[in-house]
């Protein structure tokens, strides 16, 4: 019966318009803390053409609260776009609990907080039935993704790394800094004690206001915001930050912040990052931003230093929005980066000569 979804979901995958929703069962689908998600979902959406070698493909996962309906602009043709889809073919991947894929706003058999706490590396493991199972792809062309996407893809390069060319984190992180532990508990702190929450089982979806500030403010530095946003235009300002992802199920939110929290790739390694590394077989461009005030880029340079690749560091006051405000910084770098004819030979393989 699974094996008959999978064909299904293959063909559909085939006869599909460019950039359509469409969805794969993954049956009940093991966690790697033991638990399962029940009838097990992912939603994702394909855009340009799979060459007949199948080695032209990007896996590409969303961000933190992201959908793949919001990853589009960065495909397509032209010097503006981050992927040209007239030479790769983009697999846009929702990821577990952003309200498309199996999440506990949309669960029949595990609603709200009955829905099993996920982690990045579950994340990456339905990616990677998605990938091979639907498709028949043995080796991505590269795993690509932004902010908690560029945590998907750390994982993807030391879990499957053999899975793909090429990884490329912006903005992410191998794991968590003090700093990004203390933002994100703040959001799941300000959801948890909202009075309208309770516990999970709401009545109404809370009004998480304090929460979008929070949030809105940790995007970019000071500096950033004080310049574009005048005394005068802040009342404005202020609505737009207010509504940024206002739709977005509390409980989603919750589970996803939970994988954040938990994430390191290490962890398996009992917290070597040098161990961890040595795991990495695909070339890597890390980029990050120096000012990022949402995702501490320490980790990352760390371990671009460990792979002895050194991270694009973009400075500047756009923070976590580097993708947007400066991708003259980060659309050319990942351009040169994919055509590349033979990827830069990895750690792993320079160690055992």
């Amino acid at each position: 019966m699974k094996r008959a979804l999978l064909l299904l979901a293959a063909v559909q995958a085939a006869l599909a318009a460019e950039g359509a929703q469409q969805f794969v069962s993954l049956g009940d689908f093991k966690l790697e803390s033991g638990a399962e998600i029940r009838d097990c979902r992912i939603g994702y959406r394909t855009y340009g053409q799979l060459n007949r070698d199948k080695t032209n493909a990007i896996l590409f996962p969303t961000w933190f609260t992201g959908t793949s309906k919001d990853l589009e602009q960065y495909f397509g043709a032209g010097p503006a776009k981050m992927i040209d889809t007239s030479s790769y073919f983009v697999i846009a991947a929702d990821a577990l609990a952003n309200g498309v894929s199996s999440s506990p706003s949309n669960s029949a058999a595990q609603p709200r907080l009955k829905f099993p706490k996920v982690s990045i590396r579950d994340m990456v493991n339905t990616q990677r039935r998605l990938v091979t199972e639907v498709f028949g792809i043995k080796q991505l062309h590269a795993v690509a993704g932004i902010s908690m996407g560029g945590m998907q893809a750390f994982e993807w390069a030391v879990s499957y790394p053999k899975a793909m060319e090429r990884a490329i984190p912006i903005v992410g992180t191998p794991r968590l800094a003090s700093t990004d532990l203390l933002l994100w508990t703040a959001e799941m702190r300000a959801i948890q004690e909202h009075r309208d929450y309770r516990g999970g089982n709401y009545d109404r979806p809370p009004d998480l206001q304090a929460l979008s500030l929070i949030h809105a403010y940790a995007l970019t530095t000071p500096r950033y915001r004080a310049e574009r946003t005048s005394r005068d235009q802040f009342p404005a300002y202020l609505k737009e930050a207010l509504g940024r992802n206002a739709g977005f199920d509390a409980n989603d939110r919750i589970r996803q912040l939970e994988a954040m929290l938990a994430h390191d790739v290490a962890a398996p390694y009992n917290g070597s990052l040098a161990r961890a590394a040595i795991e990495v077989r695909a070339a890597m461009l890390i980029i990050v931003a120096g000012r990022d005030h949402m995702v501490n880029s320490a980790p990352a340079i760390e371990f671009s230093k460990l792979i002895r690749t050194p991270a694009i560091v973009l400075e500047g006051d756009c923070g976590h929005l580097i993708f947007d405000c400066q991708s003259d910084g980060v659309v050319p770098k990942v351009t040169e980066f994919l055509r590349r004819g033979e990827p830069r030979k990895p750690l792993f393989d320079s160690l055992l000569k």
